[in-house]
């Protein structure tokens, strides 16, 4: 088996494989309406953080399992409150379980997709992976390591902002349009072949929702949050990486830092290589991750908070 560590890392010279794609400029950052007059609502951390435990109540959130069932059914039924048009977008994939030896089995999984401010013509894509992991494959006790994740951060922490920024969004109609993309399947194979699941099936099957640009939240709820330049993203448009990280300087989000870190295998890449511009924002320096120790307490409301107030500024005033 592969280090596990080469799973979302790969290193600087892989970056040829998105290059090849070829960069990307960025067009249509720029709001093609003016903002709203209204100002948005607040971005409030401490409902946010209970958006992030409740998805802990449920359990490990692996596809295929019963808490996985109810997570869908609640993140469903708390973006219906938000707007009418929430569609799951289904599909299944054959994977290799994490099984000595892997058996072949067949998942069934679901993005969940919801709509904002359908009249204009720009579209925004924010999104997030709601799965978590099957298996604690870097938890330092070996007997741990075939345990499902709880997922605080690796998975909860995105979902929580995007679904408090969705009730702002319902109070406050945004100047362009916006499509919010939780994806399944991320976090699920041995290897990066049988991972990114849920948006490798949307990069193939985007069709009206087809976004002019987007941005991904990955593991941005611990509690010491630094979010650097993820190399990816920033080979990809360095331009609108730029923006977003002016944009976060001018709020004062003193996590946000200008270097640049590693190259991240992620739920963006797909996008990117169907060529929709897309940035990151993780924290991938992160000692919990895919282990039992991703938990509630590792988390924070106030980083939530920092991720939240930058992309919704990013909504209403362009970059």
């Amino acid at each position: 088996m592969i280090n596990q560590l080469t799973m979302k890392i790969i290193q600087f010279s892989a970056l040829v494989i998105i290059l090849c794609c070829g960069v990307f400029t960025l067009t249509c950052a720029e709001p093609a309406n003016p903002p709203a007059q209204n100002a948005p609502l607040t971005f409030d951390s401490n409902r946010a953080f209970d958006i992030l435990k409740k998805q802990c109540e449920f359990g490990p959130r692996p596809p295929g399992s019963e808490a996985h069932k109810k997570t869908r059914d609640y993140l469903f039924s708390e973006l219906k409150k938000y707007t009418d048009v929430v569609t799951l977008q289904p599909y299944t994939s054959e994977v290799d379980t994490i099984d000595d030896p892997p058996q072949r089995k067949t998942l069934h999984m679901n993005n969940i997709i919801a709509e904002f401010g359908s009249g204009h013509s720009e579209t925004l894509l924010l999104a997030a992976h709601w799965d978590t992991r099957p298996c604690a494959d870097q938890d330092p006790d070996i007997d741990s390591q075939r345990e499902p994740i709880l997922g605080a951060n690796d998975g909860a922490s995105g979902v929580a902002v995007l679904l408090e920024i969705a009730r702002i969004l319902k109070q406050t109609p945004p100047p362009r349009r916006l499509i919010i993309i939780l994806f399944d399947g991320e976090d699920y194979g041995k290897t990066t072949d049988q991972m990114f699941l849920g948006s490798r099936y949307f990069a193939k099957n985007m069709g009206k929702w087809r976004p002019d640009y987007g941005i991904l939240l990955d593991m941005i709820g611990d509690k010491n949050l630094e979010i650097p330049k993820e190399q990816f993203s920033l080979a990809a448009n360095p331009v609108f990486m730029e923006r977003i990280w002016k944009r976060a300087e001018k709020l004062g989000l003193v996590p946000f830092q200008d270097r640049v870190g590693p190259a991240v295998m992620d739920d963006h890449v797909p996008l990117i290589r169907a060529g929709v511009p897309m940035v990151n924002l993780i924290d991938f320096d992160y000692p919990h991750w895919h282990t039992l120790e991703d938990t509630v307490d590792k988390c924070s409301p106030k980083s939530l908070e920092i991720v939240g107030r930058l992309v919704v500024s990013i909504i209403y005033e362009g970059l």
